[in-house]
């Protein structure tokens, strides 16, 4: 499937998430005569209440080829619902004006979601980063399964994340093992110190006393729950009385419940900050001097481990997702995650993880993925024309 013509490439974000991740491709492409990336900036990228992190997007002097919002001003299911409705209109709008030869999508989101639904009428082929992986507490693991499924390619994580792409009746030449994409930015990254990070973020972290940094999301399939899981992560910090940072939740049902509680908690300590967006270079920086991270986010199990950070991962939202040494794994009571936390800072965990190797890639994952599309032929009518890999027979 080798081609040589310049190939126009729409690379669909839609959350700051995303968009850390898509950094190191996104420059890949844009240094590689053989693309034309196509950014098209979606979602919460344009809500005040994340940060507005599309000006995140303009600092680093990218230009969106098409920029869609289709944010409700709820997190309900209906409003969700709604989100990903107006969303595949506009997506389908801004393919037809671009043109695009392919499309990238990334991870598990709603709204990354209705850009893949979107695209199948026009019959361009789709890229999936990050499929085969399991969240089982969010409804987002139903989205990535169902954009493996309408995908082209695929790069994942890890081999057993190909094996399990496969076993959706994937074809394996569609396959790719290119590692955690967020794992490129470690080695362009430069890190922040501790004055930096005050005087960006206006966090007067105290001498000696590294924080936690805590990042909680709605679990999805809980969201009924959201107040009382929130009620026991708080308890549970303000009891362990370490400094902490908050970053807020995605766009998820129940994250303004988060939120509103967050900015309760914070005003009333002197040592508790919340960061609506801290980016991907003050993320890792907070990273590499937290004394721990708690919460139930992605990155204390993909990134994390990089930094042999201790991580306490709380209740269900990433239950099915491999877990390194790192991570210690509680339930979403007080007192499981006040003694997760009060394990991961202990001197003898944190020692326990000298020398640890991060299981989901090693920094090339971007490399992986142009050699790839560089021998990809858009117009080859087999990337489309999808058949059903059937497994073996199981032995008797």
């Amino acid at each position: 499937m080798n081609s040589s013509a310049m190939k126009r490439i729409a690379i669909v974000t839609v959350a700051r998430s995303d968009y850390g991740v898509y950094r190191p491709l996104l420059r890949a492409l844009d240094a590689d005569p053989d693309f034309e990336p196509l950014l098209i900036v979606a979602g919460a990228h344009l809500a005040p209440t994340f940060g507005e992190t599309a000006a995140e997007i303009e600092a680093d002097g990218l230009r969106a080829a098409a920029t869609l919002n289709f944010t409700q001003a709820g997190d309900s299911p209906l409003d969700v619902a709604r989100a990903m409705g107006q969303g595949t209109q506009q997506f389908a709008e801004a393919y037809a004006q671009t043109q695009p030869d392919m499309i990238v999508v990334l991870g598990d989101r709603f709204e990354m979601h209705a850009a893949a639904v979107a695209a199948v009428p026009f019959l361009i082929p789709m890229i999936h980063i990050d499929g085969g992986a399991l969240t089982l507490g969010a409804i987002d693991d139903a989205f990535r399964h169902a954009m493996t499924k309408l995908a082209s390619l695929h790069f994942v994580e890890t081999e057993a994340h190909a094996t399990r792409v496969i076993q959706m009746g994937e074809e394996p030449w569609r396959v790719t093992v290119a590692g955690a994409l967020g794992l490129d930015n470690l080695a362009a990254v430069q890190l922040l110190t501790p004055g930096q990070i005050q005087q960006r973020f206006g966090l007067p972290l105290p001498p000696g006393r590294p924080p936690l940094l805590a990042t909680f999301h709605p679990v999805t399939r809980e969201f009924a729950e959201t107040r009382d899981h929130m009620r026991a992560f708080l308890a549970a910090i303000e009891e362990c009385g370490l400094p902490v940072v908050f970053t807020y939740p995605n766009a998820d049902t129940g994250g303004r419940i988060i939120i509103e509680m967050i900015e309760a908690y914070v005003a009333r300590r002197e040592d508790a900050w919340a960061v609506p967006h801290l980016g991907t270079q003050g993320y890792f920086s907070l990273m590499a001097l937290a004394a721990a991270m708690v919460g139930n986010s992605s990155s204390g199990l993909i990134e994390a481990a990089s930094f042999e950070l201790p991580v306490v991962n709380v209740g269900h939202r990433q239950d099915g997702r491999f877990a390194p040494p790192n991570v210690i794994a509680t339930r979403s009571a007080k007192a499981d995650i006040l003694q997760g936390i009060r394990e991961a800072v202990s001197p003898e965990f944190r020692a326990g993880l000298d020398s640890l190797v991060n299981p989901y890639g090693d920094g090339q994952a971007a490399a992986r993925i142009i050699s790839v599309l560089r021998q990809t032929d858009p117009k080859n009518p087999r990337l489309i024309r999808k058949s059903f890999h059937d497994l073996p027979p199981a032995a008797p």
